[in-house]
């Protein structure tokens, strides 16, 4: 590809190699939001209690930990499209023995296989976009990519609502690793095309110990250099504790305290993904326009609004009412998540942006592991709503660091993009 076409295809929203790449990734999470709402109501069907469902968010954790940072020095080494590739090989050992499972065990054994597809795809994910895209047009790239995404989120939850009220849990498993099946046919082809095919935007690292430390040490001066990947990693390691203490329990919260049925709770959560897929693309322009801090501080905001109805609304309440706050929730993460994810990339050089983002996911990782059993422990001690009031109070006092600190240097840090 000459430079001309190469700075063409740069200044594309979405190129042929992006399109083909998010069909994959929407066929592969389909499946996983029709059941990943619905995850702790199955526990509870498979014998689990509150606090058993606490610790198993907290268990399933720990492999992630050890994995998301090898994850993303895999994909800086060996190209995006092969490590997911490879990452899908494990998520489909892992629909298989979700499929198969008949005690939350299995179920804890299938999140653990799960985790070495999520470590080497989610890091792959973001780094191959920030690839495929140019600065200047980002944060829309992303809000774009996170939209046609979030179409998994609208229509994935109300369909497994609807089988699983219809048909059973199992039957919906098993559609679910059925699509992911399929996407990973797909990755696999694009792994075997992507010498000539992929993007890339510089020279890959080599899959050595030796390059693995030279990008920790790298990344770990840039965290404790003070700047703004310091404060990202700080506030949304607080965050993240914060949402670990209530989110794993949304949709039983729904079923237990406000008396949905399953189906309705599918579809309150299809509202949810609505609402975030239709406000990515204006995040991510709101970004561009006038910083990523403004995105995420209106998103931060509107997540304490939204979480806070849950918390303070009698369960006794009109359902429209919740609808109101997951619709408000998801335009929230539409605003927050195209910002958070162009100011990573703008903040780290390209050849370190798998290791990045995999390197993020640890870290907040290790800050929250306990979040989801503390969470369990706040639910039976005290109140289903508190561990909601604490998530949207935290959200709300995250705005300050977000206002003084989210601030990129005037010369951002140098890359060998064209």
């Amino acid at each position: 590809m000459d430079a001309s076409n190469s700075t063409k295809e740069k200044t594309r929203i979405l190129t042929p190699t992006l399109i083909v790449f998010m069909v994959a990734m929407i066929l592969a999470n389909l499946g996983g939001h029709m059941y990943g709402s619905l995850e702790p109501i199955y526990l509870e069907e498979l014998g689990a209690s509150v606090t058993t469902i606490g610790l198993f968010y907290t268990l399933s954790q720990i492999v992630p930990l050890v994995l998301q940072i090898f994850g993303g020095w895999i994909s800086d080494s060996i190209g995006r499209l092969k490590a997911i590739a490879i990452g899908s090989i494990f998520g489909t050992i892992s629909q298989i023995i979700l499929v198969l499972s008949n005690a939350w065990g299995w179920v804890l054994v299938s999140s653990m296989v799960g985790s070495g597809a999520r470590s080497l795809v989610g890091p792959s994910f973001d780094a191959f976009i920030a690839e495929n895209s140019s600065e200047h047009n980002r944060a829309r790239v992303f809000g774009v990519s996170q939209m046609l995404f979030g179409v998994v989120a609208v229509i994935g939850p109300p369909i497994g609502g609807w089988m699983v009220e219809n048909y059973s849990f199992k039957t919906m498993l098993a559609a679910a690793a059925l699509l992911y099946i399929i996407a990973t046919v797909i990755r696999l082809i694009m792994a075997k095309r992507s010498s000539k095919h992929e993007n890339t935007v510089n020279e890959r690292v080599p899959l050595t110990i030796d390059s693995l430390k030279s990008n920790l040490k790298l990344m770990i001066g840039l965290v404790f250099a003070g700047g703004v990947i310091s404060w990202i990693m700080i506030t949304d390691g607080v965050r993240d504790i914060a949402f670990g203490i209530s989110f794993n329990f949304l949709s039983l919260f729904m079923e237990q305290v406000v008396n949905l049925s399953i189906q309705n709770i599918g579809v309150l959560f299809g509202v949810f993904g609505l609402f975030s897929m239709a406000f990515m693309i204006p995040g991510g322009w709101l970004s561009d326009k006038f910083g990523e801090r403004l995105g995420i501080m209106i998103g931060f905001f509107l997540n304490f609004i939204a979480i806070g109805l849950i918390a303070i609304l009698p369960p006794s309440s009109p359902v429209w009412m919740y609808y109101i706050g997951f619709s408000i929730a998801g335009i929230s993460i539409g605003l927050i998540s195209p910002a958070y994810q162009s100011l990573i990339s703008k903040s780290v050089p390209a050849h370190l942006r798998g290791t990045a983002f995999g390197l993020f996911s640890t870290s907040l990782g290790i800050i929250s592991l306990p979040a989801p059993f503390i969470g369990s422990l706040l639910w039976k001690n005290f109140s289903p709503q508190l561990p909601f009031a604490i998530t949207a109070v935290v959200c709300l006092l995250s705005i300050i660091p977000v206002w003084f600190k989210f601030k990129l240097p005037k010369t951002t840090i140098p890359t060998t993009e064209k």
